[in-house]
């Protein structure tokens, strides 16, 4: 895995120190790229909290070709968490006559897919089926104008319960953190997954950071031993608020992103963040060159990463058992 700090070190001087690719252009000629996100502004800045994900898409652009305000501009919009902004940005976007735009999310691709149907999207989508949400015809041949990086896998849904199982000695009774701003493909799996591992699931339905506190408070009324955090991008911007609630009411989590995990939640099992926005923005490049979005198969995680936080296990009582700290690639002190 690569920690935040790390990636950090190692990508931020490549980034600003690459060499031109062919000759300079002058900034009126040069190819633009959207990036659109429904976070916040202060997030992307150095030493935000998600700055090092900003560093990994103009990474991936770098590794492309492409190197920003020397023969690229990249033009940012951030929703500051409002989502019935995203359409007018995606808009401005569009006014702007930039040759691609990358969705930071399935709100973010609804959102833009609404006011366009001929700039190329290139999408990080962690929550939905492509195909069957409409966005894709196939996953080998997308169609029409998007394409990127989806993460719908119904198999992630076991392997928490299983995970947390091994975690919490006779776990029977788990609730389920899902943000009903995003498809219900993993919602739906995991119910699916509780029923063939004999444990009873509490379905916790959020839309906004207030709705945090109520939820938990339902799931220690619902006898919960531990909660699965679905992902989305309110979650993961919220990490240390939900490992907090989580700690008072003495709740073990397992997450997708190791994000969470470091934030002081119990686990996480999935892909790295890092890796695939470096990736969305190499794509990105590949469209900049010519490449159809039709024509691009959409991409999906092949590496999943196990992080367990030994802190948080100390302070909930529990002892993971060597098989499990044995099988983790990080394990947080």
């Amino acid at each position: 895995m690569i920690p935040r700090r790390k990636f950090l070190a190692t990508t931020g001087a490549a980034i600003f120190t690459a060499p031109l690719v062919g000759e300079a252009q002058s900034s009126g000629n040069l190819p633009r790229v959207g990036v659109l996100s429904s976070g916040f502004a202060s997030h992307s800045a150095v030493g935000g909290q998600f700055a090092y994900v900003y560093l990994a898409i103009r990474e991936g652009l770098r590794e492309n070709g492409y190197v920003d305000g020397q023969n690229l501009t990249i033009e940012y919009r951030f929703a500051e968490g409002r989502i019935d902004r995203l359409v007018g940005l995606a808009g401005e976007l569009v006014s702007l006559n930039v040759n691609v735009i990358l969705a930071l999310g399935v709100v973010v691709l609804r959102a833009v897919k609404n006011v366009t149907a001929t700039v190329p999207i290139v999408v990080i989508d962690l929550e939905t089926d492509p195909v069957s949400a409409g966005f894709a015809a196939s996953l080998a041949r997308p169609g029409g104008n998007i394409t990127g990086t989806f993460l719908d896998q119904p198999e992630l849904a076991g392997k928490w319960l299983e995970l947390l199982k091994e975690a919490v000695p006779k776990l029977s009774r788990a609730a389920v953190l899902w943000d009903s701003t995003t498809a219900s493909d993993q919602l739906n799996a995991i119910v699916v997954a509780s029923k063939a591992l004999a444990v009873k699931l509490q379905t916790l339905e959020v839309r906004d950071l207030n709705e945090f506190e109520r939820a938990f408070a339902a799931a220690t009324k619902g006898g919960a031993q531990a909660i699965v955090i679905l992902s989305s991008p309110l979650v993961v911007r919220n990490g240390a608020r939900l490992a907090d609630l989580a700690a008072r009411r003495r709740l073990s989590t397992i997450a997708l992103f190791s994000e969470l995990a470091t934030a002081g939640c119990l686990m996480s099992y999935g892909p790295s963040l890092a890796d695939m926005y470096r990736h969305l923005g190499y794509i990105s490049g590949s469209v900049l060159k010519g490449a159809r979005p039709g024509d691009t198969p959409i991409q999906r995680p092949t590496k999943f990463e196990l992080v367990i936080n030994l802190k948080t296990a100390k302070a909930l009582g529990l002892t993971i058992p060597q098989s499990l700290l044995l099988r983790a690639d990080h394990v947080i002190q």
